[in-house]
This record gives C-alpha cells, structure tokens and sequence, in this order.
C-alpha cells in the first residue's frame, strides 16, 4: 500500500473486457463509471490514461479474464501502474474471473505454475485488493500477500433453481475436486449430492470412469466453477442420462465457451445450462437453453463492504470460502 494518505472517496472504472458488468455494479452503487482514455500505437501497444484525478482515493477496477485474455490483462497490468503513479490512495482490483488459475500446482516436470506468476505480477504492478469470483481452487488467495475477498456466486444460481420448485434433484460434482463447492450448493438446495469419477489424461481432455451416489429418477443439477470446452460437460450429461436421471441440468459462475462451446452446448441434452456474467457472452448463442444470470449487485454489496471495511462473509454467512 502508498503511503499517500487517504481522501476516502470511491472511485469506479472499468476496462474493456466487461463494460456492461460494470455498468450494472455502477448503477448499483449509485456512483458514475470514471473516465479512461484508451487507444493503441501503430504495433499493437496498448495505451491508458485516466482523465480524472485519483489522488488519494479508494479506486475499484473492474477487468475479467476474458477472450482476448492476454490483452485484458496487459490492459489491467497498464492501468494499475498509471493509478500508482498517479497517488491512488488504493487500488483494488476487482476481478470476477482469475486468469491462469487451472495452473495452480505442477502436474508434470518443467511445467509452470501460473497462478501463482499471475499472482505476483498483480502485486508488483501495484495491487493493494484483489476481489475475486469462485477462484477455481481456494488455495489461490495463498499465492497473494495482500488482502483477497472471495466472492462465490452460488446463493444467485441456488436462488434460480429454488424458484424452479423442482422436488426430487441431486447435485452432481463433476469430479473429486469440486465436492466442497457441490456440497455449499447442495446444502443452500437441500438436496443430496452425487460425484463424478473424472480422469484428465490431458489439457481440456477429461474421461467419467464411475458415478457416486444415487441419481437413478433424479433431476441432476451438475455444478461446477466454470465451462470451458462444453466436451467434457456433455460427456457427463449423457453419461447421467443413461445411468437413470430424469433431467440433467448444469450451472457454473463462469462461461468460458472455448472454440464451439456454445454450440456443442446449444446442442446437448441437457434441460438448461446455467451461468454467471463474469464473462459477456460475445456470441449468438441458444437463450432458451443457456442463461446468465448477474452478479453485479453481490460485486457492488462486496465492494460497498470492502470500502466501509466491514466483512465480505457476512454477505455469504461464511459460505464463500470454498
């Protein structure tokens, strides 16, 4: 943190890579979106000037790791340093979705660790806060020596499938690692839980070997971080399908959509395929059976929280530490 003493005023500003999100949380908060300058050299260089000032305040910066993700993050990296030079009293960066982060441990030799590298480029840029959505493993807040409020979207999609009154589901983690979220959700249901037994041979590859629990007549709501790929998904939908389920649903915070997600996905058996905005979904797409639901009023909440400095998990009664 600068030493420059704070004026405690909010300032909002959002990069490029989710402006409608922020707009939302802005109009939550009942402030303005801040002014930014943006443009490129001739060679691709990304330039960034805020046209406000900054001095002293308490700045929120909204950036997503999404689609062109290596560009949006130059893009936050260039922004936090012209905050710092410009006596930002803090910067919080607020990212719904962390880049890097299935790279959290080394699976193979001379493989890196790239959450743990994201990581620290963020506090070397400037970082004081992050605000982060449904890490991919909780284990990540670690790899940071400034403060990380953990944000879980779960209480705005257990909400949606509680308003669907369905009467006889079970919540299916899509494999071992995923038991503590499936099992958060579950419980906010009251529904029991199933896993799937799932192999990684490779990268964005994935094989269901074995169903634990009892899915057999069941409506199945899988539950996962996040959807990549949508291969892997569909594999499970079928798989549960033919094991007995009666309808087999999905949600996760956040929507990827590699390559032809989106229509593998529009094309699946699955009844609906539920998702967070974290990441705008920038192609035509079936909206009868993918929908996005808003996080930005729980983002506003949180940041409303982090700057009166009161507690992130009373919004999430303790629940938000998966």
């Amino acid at each position: 943190m600068r030493d420059y003493p704070t004026n405690k005023r909010m300032m909002l500003f959002s990069g490029s890579s989710n402006p409608a999100l922020s707009l939302k949380v802005a109009e939550y908060l009942n402030i303005e979106l801040g002014q930014i300058e943006r443009k490129r050299f001739k060679n691709g260089e990304i330039y960034v000037r805020f046209n406000e000032s900054v001095r002293g305040a308490d700045i929120f910066l909204i950036q997503t790791c999404s689609d062109p993700v290596n560009d949006n993050i130059m893009e936050l990296l260039i922004m936090i340093d012209a905050l710092k030079r410009a006596s930002a009293g803090m910067i919080n960066v607020v990212m719904p979705h962390y880049g890097y982060a299935r790279q959290d441990k080394k699976a193979e030799g001379r493989e890196p660790i790239t959450a743990k590298l994201f990581a620290d480029i963020l506090q070397v840029a400037g970082t004081d806060r992050m605000i982060v959505a449904d890490l991919h493993i909780a284990t990540i807040q670690g790899f940071f020596d400034i403060p990380v409020d953990h944000v879980t979207a779960i209480p705005i999609i257990a909400k949606y499938f509680k308003e669907k009154q369905l009467s006889n589901a079970v919540i299916v983690s899509p494999d071992v690692g995923g038991v503590k979220r499936a099992s958060i959700f579950s419980k906010q249901l009251g529904f029991p839980l199933a896993i799937l037994d799932k192999r990684r041979p490779s990268h964005n590859v994935a094989a269901i070997e074995h169903i634990v629990g009892d899915i057999e007549g069941k409506d199945a709501i899988i539950f996962d971080d996040l959807i990549d790929t949508g291969g892997t998904l569909v594999e499970a939908i079928d798989i549960l399908l033919e094991h007995g389920a009666n309808k087999v649903y999905a949600a996760a915070t956040h929507p990827i959509f590699s390559g032809d997600a989106l229509e593998i996905l529009g094309n699946s058996k699955a009844e609906e395929i539920i998702v967070a905005d974290t990441i705008p979904i920038k192609k035509d797409y079936n909206r009868d059976k993918i929908k996005q639901l808003s996080i930005a009023n729980l983002l506003a909440k949180t940041i409303k929280k982090v700057y009166d400095c009161k507690a992130v998990s009373d919004l999430f009664k303790g629940e938000n530490l998966v």
